[in-house]
Parts: C-alpha cells; structure tokens; sequence
C-alpha cells in the first residue's frame, strides 16, 4: 500500500511539474542557440530556435491537459520567450546580416528584443480574452529566423525594415484569434 502510495505521489509530482521542465528546455535551447550564434555555428543557432518553438507550442497543453496552469508557469514562459525568441534570433540575425550596419544594425536588434520583451509584459498583465493582441514574439521569433534562409536572395537592408516591423507589430493592439 505504501508503495502505491509513493507511486501515485511522483507522478503527481511528474505531472504538477511538466509543463514547467517543457518551458525550461525551450528556454535552454534558446541558451544554446545564442552559444552556436557565438560561436559562429548558425545552422545550429537556427535549429536550436525552431526546436524551441516546437517545445513553446506545448508548455501550455501540457499545463492544461494535467490542469496545472500556474502564474509561475505564465512568468516562466515568457522568460522562455523573451530568450528564445526574442534574442536568439536577434542575436543571430545581427551576427549573420545586422553587423555591418553599426550603431543603426545594434539599435534595430535592440528594439526588437525591447519590444518583444514589452509585448510579453503587457501579455502577463492582461486578462485572458481568446486574442493575442499584437504578433506574438514566438510569431516574430520564428520569421526573424526563417527569414535566416533567405539572406542569400534579400538585400541585408531589408533585414534592417524586417527588424523594425516584427518590433512595431508586438507592440501595436491589433487582435488575433488564438488557435
């Protein structure tokens, strides 16, 4: 009867804490895709950036199927976020296309991630309605890093307008149905 007991107890455990391991490997991939961009391994950075988007899409069906939403969990996601799809792929897009630019390429990866890091705080605080109101940075993240497969047909200015629109875009109120 013990033992069952304690079985019973871990997976309760397991699953009150699910959603939040799924959170923290999508932020560490986030880590490690910053790390490949320092170290010049872009492929890496990319790949490390949409696996984190693969684990983001789950935390919260987790979360929800074991009915385990939390305001930790809400917090840790969007620290998640801000890392992996705010800058992850700002970093790796600066290093890859943004450098030459100077002052102007750092001020553009600046305010994307400033932006991105606005629009989840503003999430945090507003009540649940069934809309994102503006792009949400997983939205933005993800383009920014495709948009990594594209450097060799666009000219490195249109990355420059690329920066500033996804930034505009999470911070502006337009409304989105979630799916």
């Amino acid at each position: 009867m013990f033992l069952l007991h304690k079985v019973d107890s871990t997976v309760k455990k397991m699953k009150s804490h699910a959603a939040n391991l799924i959170t923290m490997c999508n932020m560490s991939f986030g880590g490690a895709s910053i790390m490949a961009t320092l170290n010049e391994s872009y492929n890496y950075a990319v790949l490390f950036i949409f696996i984190a988007a693969f684990l983001d899409r789950y935390d919260g069906k987790v979360a929800r199927k074991f009915n385990q939403e939390s305001e930790l969990g809400k917090q840790l996601d969007s620290m998640g976020d801000i890392i992996s799809f705010g800058v992850a792929p700002a970093l790796l897009m600066y290093e890859f296309v943004l450098v030459d630019f100077g002052v102007a390429g750092m001020f553009m990866t600046v305010l994307y991630i400033a932006c991105g890091a606005l629009r989840l705080a503003r999430f945090n605080v507003m009540e649940s309605t069934g809309y994102f109101v503006g792009l949400p940075i997983t939205a933005a993240g993800t383009l920014l890093t495709f948009s990594f497969f594209l450097t060799h047909v666009l000219s490195p200015v249109v990355y420059m307008f690329l920066f500033f629109i996804l930034a505009i875009l999470m911070v502006s109120t337009f409304t989105l149905k979630k799916v």
